[in-house]
């Protein structure tokens, strides 16, 4: 494939609650675009302005010189590239394939192999940022794959992130990824306990967060999510249910490496907890909930 340009088909499959807004960001810089989800109504809006549709993900790769992904499970993400109708076995050569979803480093060796059996080139590259990050393109987005892709592909990531940084070999974004879920998870405990603890004690919490979020404890987390906390929202910026699947990935890999992370542990068992009591589909922040029981 050659340099990126305005004719550069973009295929995206995924248009959930962050896909969405990342897809039409694409779409409004002026690319064209196929998208494929699972359930059709999920893609409405970027069919009304524009994209195409395609019944599988097999014609989004037919259709298109990069395909962009965000999924939900490693599951979905192996069904999608290295299944029988996967779309590796559909793309191009020279095609570049980008996947969003946070998923297992492994699997990003695997798919990065099976590509460059093909001749495509592909790049694993999870973001954070949630879903505020997402409507605002103002995603971190990790990378990992060669870097002549990633420079292929970064006026397009840069669509969608404001800061896109290259972490070196297949796997090194999921791998990054896993640093970054590993800092929230303790970050979501500390928050929801501070909050608990200003109520507690008789404090103004919004007077509080005045305070702290400018100082050493200042964080994403803190500045984004305590408000929806204080206002008992707890609609999914980020899903519950992912949150528990990205630090199950985390904590095996750290396994393999001999990490201790005792943190990470306490987490991954809270929100394991939380979604027993039916929160699987409720936003991270509802964390609170168990806690303040």
């Amino acid at each position: 494939m050659k340099n990126v340009t305005k004719e550069t088909v973009i295929g995206f499959i995924g248009t959930g609650v962050m896909g969405k807004s990342m897809a039409g960001h694409i779409l409004k810089a002026g690319f064209p675009m196929v998208v494929y989800n699972r359930t059709k109504e999920k893609a409405s809006e970027l069919i009304h302005s524009g994209a195409k549709w395609a019944d599988t993900p097999k014609e989004v790769a037919e259709a298109s010189d990069i395909v962009i992904t965000i999924l939900g499970y490693p599951s979905d993400v192996e069904q999608i590239y290295l299944g029988e109708q996967g779309i590796l076995q559909h793309l191009k050569q020279g095609s570049i394939a980008i996947d969003m979803t946070t998923s297992s480093p492994a699997l990003a060796e695997a798919i990065f192999k099976a590509g460059r059996e093909k001749g495509i080139s592909t790049l694993d590259a999870p973001v954070s940022g949630g879903d505020i990050g997402a409507r605002e393109a103002r995603l971190s987005i990790m990378a990992g794959g060669e870097e002549e892709t990633f420079e292929r592909a970064k006026p397009v990531l840069e669509l969608l992130g404001s800061n896109v940084v290259y972490q070196g070999k297949a796997g090194a974004g999921q791998h990054t990824k896993m640093c970054n879920q590993i800092t929230i998870a303790s970050n979501m405990m500390g928050v929801s306990e501070a909050l608990l603890y200003a109520k507690n004690s008789g404090l103004n919490p919004e007077n509080v967060l005045k305070s702290i979020t400018s100082g050493a404890a200042g964080s994403w987390s803190l500045s984004n999510l305590v408000p929806r906390m204080m206002e008992e929202d707890y609609a999914p910026g980020f899903y519950v249910k992912h949150f528990i699947k990205d630090l199950k990935i985390a904590l095996d890999s750290a396994e393999k490496m001999e990490l201790r992370t005792p943190g990470l542990e306490l987490a991954l068992s809270l929100y394991e907890e939380l979604a027993a009591q039916g929160e699987e589909n409720s936003g991270t922040q509802a964390l609170i909930k168990l806690l303040e029981k």
